[in-house]
């Protein structure tokens, strides 16, 4: 997952991702950035919280934390759609739901609102064609209170397998390890 920058200087730079989508996100902002360069435009990536306008009382991190209580957070599950198992997530709906029974927010708005800091912050992470859509800015929202748009923890060890329409060969995806530190991963 490694890809390589070259500078106008003629310097290389290396960036190395810990998984697929992480590579892909960075190279997506990185273009984003040279579009708005080359056309002239300053180019400044705003914090989520001022561009969503969260409380300054709203602790994303100790709301993770809670969302991945194993007896009161949300249930990781093995979801079907398309001829693909996600293995350890859940859908948007279920985090809003979660939100609002566990009195984080007094409605779906607000809920949608929260999940979409969360999910821009790294705490949540698209899974699948529907949520990912989504994230990439092809809906209206980020995050998506709907049924079939799936989502996982970042450190939960999601999988994805899929069966291919020529062969029943399995494709896997597994991200698995401790976080050290927020923007690192230690593998198992």
């Amino acid at each position: 997952f490694v890809f390589k920058l070259t500078a106008a200087k003629q310097q290389d730079h290396f960036f190395q991702a810990a998984y697929l989508e992480e590579r892909d996100a960075w190279v997506r902002d990185i273009k984003k950035a040279i579009q708005c360069l080359d056309g002239g435009q300053r180019f400044a990536r705003k914090s989520t919280r001022k561009s969503i306008r969260l409380p300054e009382t709203i602790n994303l991190s100790a709301l993770y934390l809670s969302m991945k209580d194993p007896e009161k957070g949300i249930k990781e599950l093995k979801l079907e759609k398309d001829k693909k198992v996600y293995n350890h997530c859940f859908t948007g709906t279920c985090v809003i739901d979660w939100l609002v029974s566990s009195n984080s927010i007094r409605n779906r708005k607000e809920g949608l609102m929260l999940a979409s800091a969360l999910l821009s912050e790294g705490y949540l992470q698209p899974a699948g064609d529907t949520s990912k859509a989504a994230a990439e800015g092809l809906s209206d929202n980020p995050f998506l209170d709907l049924t079939d748009a799936y989502y996982y923890f970042p450190d939960s060890g999601f999988f994805c397998e899929g069966n291919s329409s020529d062969d029943d060969v399995v494709l896997k995806e597994e991200f698995r390890g401790t976080v050290v530190k927020q923007g690192c991963l230690l593998k198992q």
